[in-house]
Order: C-alpha cells, then sequence, then structure tokens
C-alpha cells in the first residue's frame, strides 16, 4: 500500500465534504442503541427494589442512565457535524487537557474518592470519570501521531512510549490498574496496525514484569488474584462478588428467570448495574440473551472491520482501527472478568453499563465513525497492507 505524503496537521489524503463521501452503514448506530436500550432496562430492573426504598420509585436510576443516553446522542450529533479534521488538527490539546483532569482527580476536594480509587472530578451534582476522556483523546491523538511518522519505526514506537508513560502516571496514581492496562493495549494495538508486531510484543513482555511488583505492592490487586484462581477460599470477602456472579448465569440458564425476575439484584450481587451487568443480564434473559448480546458486538465489529478494509485512506483507516479498539478491549475486558476467565477490573460493559462518562464518550465514538464513513469514499478493492 502506498502511503500519501502528510500535509503540517498529519492529515494525509482528507477528503473534502462533498458527494464523495458514502452512505453510512447503519448498524453502526442501530445497534449501540439497541444495546444502550436494552441496558437502561437491566439496569431498571436490577436497580428498582432499591431505588424505591431509597427515592420511592423503582426508576429512578435507570431514568438517569436515559438521560445520560440522550447526552450521548447529542455528542455524537456533535462529533458527525465537526470535519475529522478539525479533531485531528486540535487532538493534542484535547489530549493534554483530558491529561489535566485526570490529574486533578488527585487533588483533595475536587477528586472524589469511591472504592479507594480517586477516579471521579464532581462537580456539583455531576461525576466525571477523566479516564474516559483520556482513553479516547489519545486515541485520536496517537493515531495522528503513528501517521505522521510512519517511515521511522523507531521514531514512532518512542513517541508512542512517552504518550503512553504520561497518560499511565495519572492513571496509576489514582489508582486504575485497569484502565492503564486498557490504555497499554490500545496503544501497542495502534502501533500493530502500522509497524508490525515486533515491538509491541517485546514491550509486552516488559509490561507484564512491570505488573507483578504493582500487584505485590497493593494488597487489595493480590486479594483479587486470589479471589480469581480460588473464589471459595473466602466466599464470604474476596470470593463474594465472583461466585455470586456465576450463580446469577446458573439461575438463569437457558431462557433466564424474565426480565425483572431476577433474584441477585436483592442485594446478593454487588455492582449488578455496573461491572456485573453481564451476569445480571444472563441471569433476567439468559443463555439465549447473553449469547444474543455477543452476537450483536461481533455483527458490529464485523461490519468496521469492512470498513476498515475497505478505506483507502490510511489515515482513516486507522482511525477506524483505533476506535474500534476502545470498544472491544472493554468488552473483552469486562466479560473477562464477570466470567471468571480473568482477574476483576472493574471495567464497564461498553454501551450496557451504568455511567454517564462512559456512555456519552462511547456514543462519541459512534459520531466520529459515522463522520469518516461520510468523509471518505471507499473503494470497492479491500486494502491489502
Amino acid at each position: 500500500m502506498v502511503f500519501p505524503e502528510p500535509n503540517s496537521y498529519g492529515e494525509g489524503t482528507l477528503s473534502q465534504e462533498g458527494a464523495s463521501g458514502v452512505r453510512p452503514d447503519p448498524l453502526i448506530w442501530l445497534i449501540p442503541l439497541f444495546l444502550t436500550g436494552l441496558g437502561v432496562l437491566v439496569i431498571t430492573s436490577t436497580t428498582s427494589p432499591l431505588a424505591f426504598a431509597n427515592e420511592g420509585t423503582p426508576f429512578s436510576v435507570g431514568l438517569r442512565q436515559f438521560r445520560w443516553l440522550l447526552v450521548g446522542i447529542l455528542g455524537l450529533l456533535f462529533a458527525w457535524l465537526v470535519p475529522t479534521r478539525f479533531w485531528l488538527r486540535t487532538s493534542g490539546l484535547w489530549w493534554f487537557c483530558a491529561l489535566l483532569l485526570t490529574f486533578a482527580t488527585l487533588i483533595p476536594g475536587v477528586g472524589a474518592s469511591v472504592g479507594g480509587a480517586r477516579r471521579w472530578i464532581r462537580l456539583g451534582g455531576l461525576s466525571i470519570q477523566a479516564g474516559e476522556l483520556l482513553f479516547l483523546a489519545l486515541t485520536v491523538h496517537l493515531t495522528k501521531i503513528l501517521y505522521r511518522d510512519q517511515q521511522d519505526t523507531v521514531r514512532a514506537f518512542v513517541k508512542t512510549l512517552i504518550l503512553l508513560s504520561l497518560s499511565s502516571i495519572p492513571l496509576l496514581l489514582q489508582p486504575d490498574l485497569g484502565t492503564t492496562i486498557l490504555v497499554f493495549s490500545v496503544c501497542m494495538g495502534l502501533f500493530v496496525e502500522k509497524y508490525g508486531w515486533k515491538l509491541p510484543l517485546l514491550t509486552s513482555f516488559g509490561g507484564l514484569a512491570a505488573l507483578i511488583p504493582l500487584i505485590l505492592l497493593a494488597p487489595y490487586r493480590l486479594r483479587r488474584i486470589s479471589a480469581f484462581l480460588d473464589p471459595w477460599k473466602d466466599p464470604l470477602d474476596t470470593g463474594f462478588q465472583a461466585i455470586q456472579g456465576l450463580i446469577a448465569f446458573n439461575n438463569g440458564g437457558g431462557f433466564g428467570t424474565g426480565l425483572g425476575h431476577g433474584f441477585q439484584k436483592l442485594q446478593y450481587l454487588p455492582a449488578a448495574y455496573t461491572d456485573f451487568l453481564y451476569a445480571a443480564l444472563g441471569e433476567e434473559l439468559g443463555l439465549l440473551g447473553t449469547l444474543g448480546v455477543l452476537a450483536l458486538y461481533g455483527c458490529w465489529t464485523l461490519r468496521l472491520y469492512r470498513l476498515y478494509m475497505r478505506t483507502e485512506d490510511p489515515l482513516r483507516a486507522s482511525l477506524f482501527w483505533g476506535l474500534t479498539l476502545t470498544v472491544i478491549l472493554p468488552l473483552f475486558i469486562n466479560l473477562g472478568g464477570v466470567t471468571k476467565m480473568m482477574p476483576l477490573t472493574g471495567m464497564p460493559l461498553p454501551f450496557l453499563s451504568y455511567g454517564g462518562s462512559s456512555l456519552v464518550t462511547m456514543w462519541f465514538r459512534i459520531g466520529l465513525l459515522l463522520r469518516l464513513c461520510r468523509e471518505e469514499p471507499m473503494e470497492v478493492e479491500e486494502r491489502t497492507s
């Protein structure tokens, strides 16, 4: 594949607005809309007893998530209406601002601590998880950086490591090891798409070695590893959440107990409407429901992969690749933790789990993807590099 020469903004052959674009695949936004709607229903179901006891209505938490969906749709429209070249020109500014916000979570009185981690910024009654903004901004900015340096592998990798290190510092201080691993994976994934596996594989081995002291120096991480290896060793404490998640799947069987009729939501399954929403969904909709959700994620990924393979412009292809990774990697991390295939990391399920920051940034990604479809002429022949 012949790469075009980038201009001063690293934009390469960004096409001008006009009739050259293609009609966006409606499944790019229809599938996330269905998943988010399903998430609102399951969130309402799992929180209804506690919401009714605390607020007098069983629908309060679900309504809040629905309002965040509306904000997310506005974010989609904003990203869709603004030309891609604007986000590329200003990507460094967005990344720097997001980095400052992530550091701001560590300031007493500004950052809020939940569950022992300072990941949120409180603005009145509003909570913002700055790491979600940093994750998205870093993806766009690193994509542009790698495109600029596509003829110099070592230089591109050094810049990748610099951006990765700077972005990881506030995340590790919060501490938020899950998002740090996610940022590392996306950075390496973006580099692989351009330059191959050699350097990322070597760095990954070094990253695994660096995880050992991070785990050994944090007792709560050791407890998570212990709960992953043998949750029944301490079923009422460290292994409680993992066991209750498996019980939820078992209760659901093939077809589920029915929406609103799950038992684990009655204070048995912690984080049933956030990190463990997939387990709550498995109880109420059964194996059929969980497989259906996986099929929707799979269909969405395949549609984007098809667009990626047909995109002739390398910069836009990288953006397709990177934005898709920022959805699929959290999905695998969440499912791996909930199904006890890896230790728990507190990662929300994309489009489904409760949380405004995650949902709004996810929908902003959809807007960016739709904008790429609008601006980029798709060729019949597939990309070969």
